[in-house]
């Protein structure tokens, strides 16, 4: 008898789903379930949720039926996937690196409160046009998002290689729609965009907040409002460098908290994409 991607075959019981199938769905479930508004509490139980369905996806994928499966289907479209996650995770990574340099840097000025008004006006202005490079990568990646959703262009006639490929869109389509999210938060604003995609509807049918409100819960957006006031209004400057500080020490804290998962992220789609390489060479 021929072996199943997923199932395991028995002369006396009926099939059933291989027990990493059956994980990969309930983390795929909880995700959807999962709060729908951006603020740094749900983008991080979010990354959290992440973490656990990349690492039981990469446990799949590992797996000889799987790969079995695998043989027998169109890779190229799979392997097209694991290299958008990848280049969407690595957006993420940077945005979040060049911010926190220039974090680092103001923070800096601001402890050491020498250079008087003009050096901190300067470093200000060099964060705020860091955040603009930020923000012009982060839309340039949101804007390829939208052509990142097409279906698979084929349907396996195995009930199990179509349950592994649907499976592996899914998981796609969750990562790439909770990217966006981040993607969104880090460059200040949380604005749903408009979209076909039947699981990311799930997701974000429900976020009813508006895009404003949302942008006050977005630490980098509020730091961002603090320096824009700050370099417009001469008068008053350093009355709220105290609320400055303690803002960009939230950002620090926060944009670490988010490194260390989009880290564990990128390790494990690496990890997932030559699992998949190593298929189409067998």
């Amino acid at each position: 008898m021929a072996a199943s991607s997923f199932h395991a075959r028995s002369n006396s019981l009926p099939s059933r789903p291989h027990p990493l199938f059956l994980q990969c769905n309930e983390h795929l479930d909880r995700l959807r379930a999962s709060q729908e508004t951006s603020t740094s509490s749900s983008l991080t139980h979010k990354l959290q949720g992440l973490q656990d369905l990349h690492d039981c996806i990469e446990k799949l994928v590992q797996l000889p039926l799987t790969q079995e499966s695998l043989l027998q289907e169109c890779q190229d479209e799979i392997l097209d996937g694991s290299l958008r996650l990848l280049d969407v995770c690595t957006t993420a990574k940077d945005s979040l690196l060049h911010t926190k340099e220039c974090a680092r840097e103001l923070q800096s000025i601001i402890r050491r409160k020498r250079g008087g008004e003009v050096e901190l006006t300067a470093e200000v202005k060099k964060f705020l046009n860091s955040r603009k490079v930020v923000k012009k990568a982060i839309l340039k990646a949101l804007g390829n998002l939208k052509g990142m959703t097409k279906k698979y262009n084929f349907s396996p006639a195995n009930k199990d290689h179509a349950a592994l490929i649907d499976l592996l869109k899914d998981f796609e389509i969750v990562t790439l729609s909770i990217f966006e999210s981040l993607l969104s938060f880090i460059s200040g604003s949380t604005q749903a965009k408009s979209s076909n995609w039947s699981l990311v509807s799930k997701l974000m049918q429900s976020r009813r907040v508006a895009c404003s409100q949302v942008a006050d819960e977005s630490e980098f957006a509020q730091v961002d409002a603090m320096l824009q006031s700050f370099v417009l209004h001469k008068a008053g400057k350093f009355e709220d460098i105290n609320n400055l500080q303690n803002q960009l020490e939230k950002v620090d804290s926060f944009i670490q908290d988010l490194e260390g998962g989009l880290e564990f992220l990128f390790r494990h789609l690496i990890k997932i994409r030559v699992a998949l390489l190593n298929v189409l060479n067998h």
